[in-house]
């Protein structure tokens, strides 16, 4: 049974969450105060955090930050904040999805099956793909560079696994969109560069005499390969 970790201070929209998640078949950890969060997500490794910005203690910016530094676990982030440079800012930090509120409970739990079962399909992919010192492990969830394993978000992670599984291809945004995001993502196709701005600077030390990722101006993005195993 997944555990969804929900860390939201309104009691109430908690208490909610918490029903609609357990009628889906998931276990619920709550917490109530940002500086707990940490704590619990330690505790329960949880298969995805539902967190809200705007929590008392330690705000949700932060924790996205502390979380990413120990873990790719999916995080959807849940704030009344609907500028989009908020949203930005969510994606850009290493959210899989952002949630406005209000919201429809039925929504949400719809969006963390989307995510789950984008985190699943990485997990369940078979081999080793190999690009000089970059090597991507789809069954384990792993990517190594030189050795050094780097971390990326389950979303960045679907990005990559797909560039690299179609090497020399181009893709425009709304093809990456609907191939790793899906048919039911609503949001602005800018998540997709800033996606590969993130993947990028965590390939930052790959060669580019083995390959790079590619931007070609007006048709979209290419994952470029001059050396594979």
């Amino acid at each position: 049974m997944d555990t969804i970790l929900v860390a939201e201070d309104e009691v109430a929209i908690s208490q909610v969450l918490r029903a609609y998640m357990q009628k889906a078949g998931f276990h619920v950890v709550q917490a109530f105060d940002g500086n707990e969060v940490m704590k619990l997500f330690e505790a329960s490794a949880p298969s995805l955090v539902l967190l809200d910005v705007m929590l008392p203690g330690k705000d949700g910016w932060s924790l996205l930050r502390d979380i990413r530094k120990a873990s790719t676990c999916p995080v959807i982030m849940l704030t009344a904040l609907d500028d989009i440079h908020y949203r930005l800012d969510g994606l850009n930090g290493g959210a899989d999805d952002y949630i406005t509120k209000p919201f429809i409970a039925d929504e949400v739990v719809a969006r963390v099956h989307a995510v789950l079962r984008r985190a699943e399909g990485i997990n369940q992919t078979k081999d080793i793909i190999k690009y000089g010192q970059l090597a991507i492990n789809t069954k384990g969830h792993r990517v190594t560079l030189g050795g050094n394993e780097i971390l990326l978000t389950p979303r960045d992670l679907s990005l990559l696994l797909f560039l690299a599984q179609h090497p020399n291809q181009t893709f425009t945004r709304d093809q990456l969109i609907d191939r790793v995001w899906g048919m039911d993502y609503d949001g602005s196709d800018r998540a997709v560069d800033l996606a590969i701005k993130r993947i990028r600077k965590s390939l930052h030390d790959w060669s580019r005499n083995e390959g790079e990722i590619k931007t070609l101006r007006g048709l979209g993005y290419q994952f470029c390969v001059y050396k594979s195993e």
